[in-house]
C-alpha cells in the first residue's frame, strides 16, 4: 500500500480499529479515514453507500462489530447475528461495488467448533457444531469469512479474512455486564481490592468513568455496595463466573493490529491456499499466539498484579463456554509474522492503562 493511500478503518475508535489505526499512522499512512457511529452508522444500508460514495477508500478495514462476553452472547443473541451481518453486508457490498482494492476483514476463533482438535487449525472451520453460548455472533462472523473468500472466487477482488484470538488491550471494554473476560476480571479484581482497603474514593471514581447501570460515583455508599455485590464484588471476597478450569489464548491487541497491517501489506488471497487444491476453503488466517493459560490462572496473576488480598472464587453453576480454545497460527508465522508480548507483560500493560 502506498503510504499516500485512502484507507477506511472501519470500527477505528475500538479496542481493534483503534490500535490499527495507530499502527498504521505509526508506519507513516497519512490519509486515514474514520467515522464514530454518530457520524455513521454501518447498520444503515443507505447511509453506507453515501459514505462510499463521497470518500471513494482505495482499501478497507473491517474492524467494527456488535462484540461481548459470554454473558452478553447468552442474552442478546438476536443482536449479535443480526447486526453483525448487516455491517458486514453493508461494507464488504459497498467495498465491491466501489472497487476497493483490498479489504481486511477481522472476525474471531469462535468460528471454531466447540469441540474442535486443538491446537485449531483453519482446516478445522465447519467440522462440528459451535459453543452454544456464542452461536449466533460465529455464525455471522463465518458469514463475513465466506463472503470474502466466495467475492475472491468468483470476481478476482483480494479481500482478506483474518481470525484473532481472544483480545485485550488500550480502548477496551470494561463494561461489568458486556465486556470479555480479561478487562471483566481486571475491573472486578480491581474493584474487589479497593473495597478490601476501604477505598471509596478510588471506587467512586472508577464508577463515575464507568457506570453500571446507572450506578456512578455520586450515588450512595448504599447504592454502590449493591451493585458491587450483584457483580461479585464484596469486600470480603470477589466470584467470577464458571469453574476456572477453561482454558484461553490472549493476544495483547496492538500486536493484532501489527498482524493485520502485515497482512494488509504482505498478503494476498493467492498466498492464503494452497494453489493445488480443486475445492479453495478455509482460506482466513489465524492470529494467535499458540500459547494458553487457564482462566483461575489468569485470576491469580491479575490478583497478583493488582495486589488483591481478599479471596477469589469462582461460581461454578455459570457456564465455562468452551473447555479449550487455543490457535494454531502456523500459516501466520509462515507468512512471516510471529507475536512478542507475553500474557504477564500484557496484563501489567493492561492494568497500567486502566488505571489511566
Amino acid at each position: 500500500m502506498d503510504k499516500n493511500a485512502k484507507i477506511y478503518v472501519a470500527g477505528h475508535h475500538g479496542l481493534v480499529g483503534s490500535a490499527i489505526w495507530h499502527n498504521l499512522s505509526d508506519k507513516g499512512y497519512i490519509n486515514l479515514i474514520g467515522k464514530t457511529h454518530r457520524e455513521l452508522d454501518l447498520l444503515d444500508g443507505v447511509a453506507v453507500r453515501n459514505f462510499f460514495d463521497e470518500e471513494q477508500p482505495e482499501y478497507v478495514i473491517l474492524a467494527a462489530a456488535h462484540v461481548g462476553g459470554i454473558m452478553a452472547n447468552s442474552i442478546y443473541r438476536a443482536d449479535f447475528i443480526y447486526k453483525n451481518l448487516q455491517i458486514q453486508q453493508n461494507v464488504i457490498g459497498e467495498s465491491f461495488r466501489h472497487k476497493v482494492k483490498k479489504l481486511l476483514f477481522l472476525g474471531s476463533t469462535c468460528i471454531y467448533p466447540r469441540d474442535a482438535v486443538q491446537p485449531m487449525k483453519e482446516s478445522e472451520l465447519l467440522t462440528g457444531p459451535l459453543e452454544y453460548t456464542n452461536e449466533p455472533y460465529a455464525i455471522a462472523k463465518i458469514a463475513g469469512l465466506k463472503m470474502c473468500e466466495s467475492f475472491n472466487l468468483q470476481y478476482g477482488t483480494n479481500y482478506i479474512a483474518v481470525m484473532p484470538t481472544n483480545l485485550y488491550g488500550p480502548n477496551d471494554n470494561f463494561d461489568l455486564e458486556r465486556s470479555h473476560v480479561l478487562p471483566a476480571m481486571i475491573r472486578k479484581i480491581h474493584l474487589a481490592h479497593c473495597l478490601k482497603e476501604g477505598n471509596m474514593e478510588a471506587i467512586c471514581k472508577d464508577l463515575s468513568l464507568r457506570p453500571v447501570e446507572g450506578v456512578n460515583g455520586s450515588c450512595s455508599k448504599e447504592e454502590i455496595l449493591a451493585i458491587l455485590k450483584k457483580y461479585g464484588i464484596s469486600e470480603t471476597e470477589v466470584i467470577l463466573w464458571g469453574t476456572g478450569k477453561p482454558l484461553r489464548e490472549f493476544l495483547w491487541s496492538e500486536e493484532m493490529a501489527d498482524a493485520s497491517v502485515f497482512v494488509m501489506e504482505h498478503v494476498d488471497f493467492k498466498d492464503t491456499y494452497s494453489q493445488g487444491n480443486k475445492d479453495v476453503r478455509n482460506c482466513h488466517i489465524n492470529i494467535g499466539t499458540g500459547k494458553e493459560i487457564s482462566i483461575k490462572g489468569l485470576a491469580e496473576l491479575i490478583v497478583k498484579i493488582v495486589g488483591y488480598r481478599g479471596k477469589l472464587n469462582f461460581d461454578s453453576s455459570k457456564p465455562d463456554g468452551t473447555m479449550r480454545k487455543l490457535t494454531d497460527p502456523g500459516k501466520l508465522h509462515e507468512l512471516g509474522w510471529h507475536h512478542k508480548i507475553e500474557i504477564e507483560e500484557g496484563v501489567q500493560r493492561m492494568y497500567e492503562w486502566y488505571l489511566g
